[in-house]
C-alpha cells in the first residue's frame, strides 16, 4: 500500500521541500485503478499519480504528453516520472472541468467546448507531427477487433449483467451476432486514421485560466476524429441539447477542410452517428464492468442517460431494426 508518508517522502526528495508542512489530499476520479493526489506545500500544488503495470497504457503517459506539448495542445506539464514507482508528479491546472459547468448558461459552456475542440482539433490534425518527434509504441489502433470488441462488451456488461434478468439470452446473442455488426466495423476501419484521444469526456477536459486542457490522454491511439466528437457530444455525464450539439459540430467542422472527415456533410454525419453508436455501447458497457464487478456502483446512476442516447443515434443507423427494437424494450 503506497502510504501517504510515502507520498510526503518522495515528494520533498524529488523536490528538494524543506519543512513538514506538506497536505494530501486523495482525488477520486472516474473508474481508473489509478490513484491520485492534490499535494500542497506553501503556496504550491501538485498533482500526484501513482499507477500499476497492469495495464500497459499507465506507462504511455508521459511519452504522450511529451507529444502533445510538442504540438501545443494544452495539458498538465509533467514534472517528474518515477517509472520504477509507477509515480508521475505533474502541474495542478485545479478543479475545474467541463463536468463542473454543466449548470451554467449555454454562451458560458459553449466556450469551454469551443476551447476543448480547438485542442482536440490540434491533436487530430497534428498528431502524426508531434508522434515522429517523440515515437513510442502506441496502444492498438482503432480497427475492426478493435470495434467488434467494443460491440460485444456492450451485449456482455451492459445486456448480460445489467439487464440480466429482463433480456431473452438467446436473442440477444442472436442479435450479436448479425453480419451487421461486421459491416459496421470494418467500415470505420477503413476510414482515414488521426491520433484520437480516446476518452474525451467532460471530465477529462480542464478549465484553466480560460482554456481547456486535456487530461487522462493514456489512451491515446489511431482512430477517427469522429468518435472523439460523439464521446464528448453524447457525453452520459452531460446532456447537451440537438441544437448544442449541431452548433458545436458546425464549429469543429469551421476549423479546416479535412479529407479524414468525409467528401461531404452527409457523409460526415455517416460516420459520426456509426462512431457515436460505438462509443455509447462501449460507455454502457463499462459502465455494467466497473458498477457490477468492479463494485462502483455509482457508475450504473449513468445508464437511463447514456441508453436514451443510444437509442436516438442508432435509430439513424441502417440495418439495426432487431437492435434498436431490442433497446427499445429495455425499462431504462
Amino acid at each position: 500500500m503506497f502510504s501517504q508518508d510515502s507520498i510526503i517522502n518522495e515528494t520533498r526528495a524529488r523536490f528538494a521541500l524543506p519543512g513538514d508542512d506538506i497536505r494530501i489530499t486523495p482525488i477520486e476520479k472516474g473508474g481508473s485503478e489509478r490513484r491520485f493526489y492534490r499535494v500542497r506545500t506553501g503556496q504550491r500544488s501538485l498533482i500526484l499519480v501513482k499507477y500499476n503495470d497492469q495495464r500497459e497504457e499507465n506507462r504511455h503517459y508521459v511519452r504522450i504528453a511529451e507529444v502533445l506539448d510538442a504540438l501545443g495542445v494544452r495539458s498538465p506539464k509533467v514534472y517528474f516520472h518515477d517509472e520504477n514507482e509507477g509515480l508521475i508528479w505533474m502541474e495542478d491546472l485545479g478543479e475545474r472541468d467541463l463536468w463542473s459547468d454543466r449548470e451554467e448558461p449555454w454562451p458560458v459552456r459553449r466556450a469551454g467546448y469551443q476551447s476543448a475542440l480547438e485542442e482536440v482539433y490540434r491533436l487530430h490534425t497534428r498528431g502524426w507531427e508531434g508522434l515522429a518527434k517523440f515515437p513510442f509504441t502506441l496502444q492498438i489502433e482503432f480497427n475492426a477487433a478493435l470495434y467488434r470488441w467494443e460491440q460485444r462488451y456492450f451485449f456482455e456488461n451492459c445486456l448480460g449483467r445489467y439487464f440480466d434478468n429482463l433480456q431473452d439470452p438467446g436473442k440477444a446473442e442472436r442479435i450479436a451476432n448479425l453480419p451487421v455488426w461486421d459491416a459496421i466495423a470494418e467500415k470505420l476501419a477503413a476510414w482515414p486514421r488521426v491520433l484520437v484521444h480516446r476518452d474525451f469526456q467532460s471530465q477529462n477536459v480542464l478549465m484553466h485560466g480560460g482554456h481547456a486542457h486535456l487530461i487522462d490522454f493514456q489512451g491515446m491511439r489511431p482512430g477517427l476524429a469522429h468518435y472523439d466528437l460523439a464521446s464528448l457530444l453524447y457525453d452520459p455525464y452531460v446532456c447537451l441539447s440537438k441544437s448544442e450539439r449541431g452548433e458545436l459540430i458546425d464549429f469543429y467542422l469551421g476549423l479546416g477542410r479535412r479529407h479524414d472527415l468525409g467528401a461531404n456533410r452527409a457523409e460526415f454525419d455517416e460516420i459520426y452517428r456509426l462512431c457515436a453508436t460505438q462509443r455509447l455501447m462501449q460507455a454502457l458497457g463499462a459502465y455494467g464492468f466497473l458498477g457490477l464487478v468492479k463494485g462502483k456502483s455509482d457508475f450504473l446512476s449513468h445508464i437511463p442517460v447514456a441508453l436514451a442516447s443510444l437509442r436516438e443515434v442508432a435509430a439513424g443507423v441502417e440495418g439495426l431494426d432487431e437492435f434498436n427494437a431490442l433497446l427499445r424494450a429495455l425499462p431504462a
